[in-house]
């Protein structure tokens, strides 16, 4: 069964604190939208499809445990409030800003309805939050059916037999409402018995990799081995060809219009590294992370975060054969007093990036280099058909 980073139902919202992971698995009840936001913030939870999730049924749990003004307008100026505030918790993941928006027009066209009253206006909201959680496994599980075919198909790796491939940070079950975009991938080829080994990368300074991803894949039975940032163009060079490695495979926290992808830092020289061994670059997002209002990755803004982060480490205390659980120890790896830079994502630029894998397929460069992301959002109201979508 895959994790389950999200327990939901009406008025009520559990998520798995992932700091305490690999280690233990602790749920933290959410009552509200400032325990939300607090959780985003501490990374808690993660991930940009989980940020949005996470935020929309905050609100929604709070709006049906709350005494509700009887007036729409009341509800209405609440709800954008609350959904303005949630939004600074991570700026740089887009998918928040837009369950923000669409959450805001939902509210806005239900207060505006001859006849709304507080109720009526909690009502609609609380509909479309719970509609975000279903939709987003769907958009997951096409995402990994898409990506995998594209792979088998379109990768030399794909055409000789069973495929490895490297991921890089957390994109499974505990970064989305469920199965995974990039990790999503790996799991449908998994799935269709097309995978031969999975790559993860510890990815420094928050490891989610070897905290999470690493997980997931013991959880789920997957074939892989964990190693450093620091290793990867080793392991092109040396097992590239043994191991068949077919693609290195990402999520994203921003794609701009041109194709240009931030995402955790470390991706962007991975993508340089794929390039230099001949291996496919493949980002995989689902259609809330593409930001056409984005021109390109030089617009996006990067969150730094407390340098902290890299200085010191945490975890139960080992005494060289068993973990002890109940002690939990923070342990200085670096000189006392060293300045820290720390920013949280890169960007990799579009002409790095082989395909861009969303819940409707895989977007190409046209034979110019150029993306068309336009297309993945349909022409003329209707959507892009589910296949390869080349120079849309």
């Amino acid at each position: 069964m895959v994790l389950q980073a999200i327990k939901y139902s009406r008025g009520q919202l559990e998520i798995l604190d992932q700091l305490k992971l690999p280690h233990q698995e602790e749920y933290d009840h959410i009552y509200s939208s400032t325990d939300a936001w607090h959780a985003i913030k501490e990374m808690r939870t993660r991930g940009a499809p989980a940020i949005a999730i996470v935020a929309a049924l905050a609100l929604a749990v709070e709006l049906v445990n709350m005494k509700l003004p009887a007036a729409a307008e009341e509800v209405q100026v609440f709800i954008l409030e609350k959904l303005d505030y949630l939004v600074t918790s991570r700026p740089t993941a887009v998918n928040l800003a837009d369950a923000a928006r669409k959450l805001k027009k939902t509210t806005e066209d239900a207060a505006a309805k001859e006849g709304a009253d507080g109720s009526s206006v909690r009502e609609a909201y609380v509909a479309a939050a719970d509609k975000m959680l279903v939709d987003d496994v769907s958009d997951n599980e096409n995402i990994g059916k898409h990506g995998a075919e594209w792979i088998v198909k379109n990768t030399a790796a794909g055409r000789q037999g069973k495929v490895s491939m490297v991921t890089h940070c957390n994109t499974g079950s505990l970064a989305t409402a469920g199965y995974g975009t990039a990790l999503g991938v790996i799991r449908a080829l998994h799935a269709q018995g097309a995978l031969k080994h999975a790559f993860c990368t510890e990815t420094r300074p928050y490891n989610q990799g070897s905290r999470l991803t690493a997980f997931e894949l013991v959880h789920d039975h997957i074939p892989a081995t964990l190693v450093t940032d620091s290793m990867a163009a080793a392991l092109l060079r040396l097992k590239g060809g043994s191991e068949n490695i077919a693609a290195i495979v990402v999520g994203a926290d921003r794609v701009a219009a041109n194709g240009d992808t931030a995402n955790k830092i470390g991706t962007y020289s991975l993508a340089i590294l794929a390039r230099h061994h001949g291996v496919k670059f493949l980002v995989a997002a689902p259609r809330t992370t593409i930001d056409l209002s984005t021109e390109s990755g030089s617009d996006i803004v990067i969150e730094e975060r407390p340098g902290q982060e890299v200085t010191l480490a945490k975890g139960p205390r080992h005494d060289g054969a068993t973990l002890d659980l109940a002690v939990v120890e923070t342990v200085s790896i670096a000189a006392h007093g060293i300045g820290v830079w720390n920013p949280a994502f890169d960007v990799t630029p579009a002409e790095l990036i082989d395909g861009i894998i969303t819940e409707v397929g895989v977007v190409e460069k046209d034979s110019d280099g150029v993306f068309h992301l336009q297309g993945v959002f349909g022409t003329g109201g209707a959507e892009a058909k589910p296949s390869t979508i080349g120079g849309i």
